[in-house]
C-alpha cells in the first residue's frame, strides 16, 4: 500500500473539517476526490503536504511505510509526495529556471545522484515543456509572475514531470482552465501514469475525469467519504448533482 489514511480528524482554527476520513491507495492507482465546497477536499491535500494551520487531532497517515505526520514539509517532498496547487503563488525575483533546477537538484542530492549542470537541465526542461506546449521563454520569467491561470497550472505539471514523484496530488488543477489548457494538463498527467505511481485528483467536476480516467471516485461530505465507486459515479454526479449521494 502506498498511502493509508485511518480515521483522520483535522481542525482549522478550532473548527472540525475532516471528521474520520479513511482512505487506502495502492501503487499505480488514480483516485478522484469529489465534493461540494467546504466538504474537506483541499484540506485533505494540504494535510498530506504538511501545510501549516491544519491541526490533526486524531488518526494516522502512513506513506510508503513512513509516519507522514511526523515528517516536515521538505521531507515529504523528498520522499516522493507532490502537491499541484489550486492557486500557484507568484515569486518575483526568482526565475522559473532557477527554481526548477534548484528543486530538481535538491531531490537528486537526496537520492544520492549528482546535480545536473545548467546546460543539461535546460535541455531536459525544454523537452518536458514541449510535451505541455509551453514556450521555453517561460523559463526566463519570474516564477509564475504574469502567468495566466492556465500557464500557472501547466507550470505545476512541469514541476511534476521533472520530479517524477511517487504520489501526485492535484488540487483542482482544472479550475479556471479552458478546454485546450485542460487537455494539455491532462496529457502531462497521463504521461506520468504508471504502475509505480499513484495520484489523487481533487475536483468539483467530471470534465477532468473525461481526460484522466480514475480507478476510484470518492465523494466527500462534511469531512467523510460517503460513497465510492468507479468513473460512473462521477458521471452520475454530473447528471444529478451531489444531492444524489446519500
Amino acid at each position: 500500500m502506498l498511502l493509508s489514511i485511518k480515521d483522520l480528524h483535522v481542525q482549522v482554527d478550532g473548527k472540525p473539517i475532516l471528521k474520520g476520513l479513511s482512505l487506502d491507495i495502492g501503487f499505480g492507482e488514480i483516485h478522484a476526490i469529489m465534493g461540494q465546497n467546504g466538504s474537506g477536499k483541499s484540506t485533505l491535500g494540504n494535510v498530506l503536504a504538511g501545510r501549516p494551520g491544519y491541526q490533526v487531532t486524531h488518526g494516522s497517515i502512513v506513506f510508503q511505510g513512513l509516519d507522514l505526520l511526523s515528517l516536515p514539509v521538505e521531507s515529504r517532498s523528498l520522499h516522493g509526495l507532490f502537491l499541484g496547487m489550486q492557486y500557484p503563488v507568484e515569486v518575483p525575483g526568482v526565475s522559473n529556471l532557477y527554481f526548477l533546477r534548484a528543486m530538481v537538484n535538491h531531490h537528486r542530492k537526496h537520492q544520492g545522484l549528482p546535480e545536473q549542470d545548467a546546460a543539461a537541465f535546460l535541455k531536459w526542461a525544454r523537452q518536458k515543456m514541449a510535451l505541455l506546449n509551453m514556450d521555453p521563454e517561460f523559463l526566463k520569467r519570474g516564477l509564475n509572475v504574469g502567468f495566466s491561470g492556465g500557464e500557472k497550472k501547466r507550470n505545476e505539471i512541469l514541476q511534476m514531470l521533472l520530479l517524477e514523484p511517487s504520489l501526485v496530488m492535484l488540487d483542482e488543477i482544472d479550475s479556471g482552465l479552458d478546454i485546450d489548457a485542460l487537455q494539455w494538463v491532462a496529457k502531462g498527467v497521463n504521461l506520468l501514469r504508471d504502475a509505480s505511481r499513484s495520484m489523487i485528483l481533487i475536483t468539483h467536476y467530471q470534465r477532468l475525469l473525461s481526460y484522466i480516467e480514475p480507478d476510484v471516485v470518492h465523494v466527500l461530505r462534511e469531512g467523510r467519504i460517503v460513497e465510492s465507486g468507479d468513473k460512473t459515479l462521477a458521471e452520475r454526479l454530473e447528471r444529478e448533482g451531489y444531492g444524489s449521494v446519500s
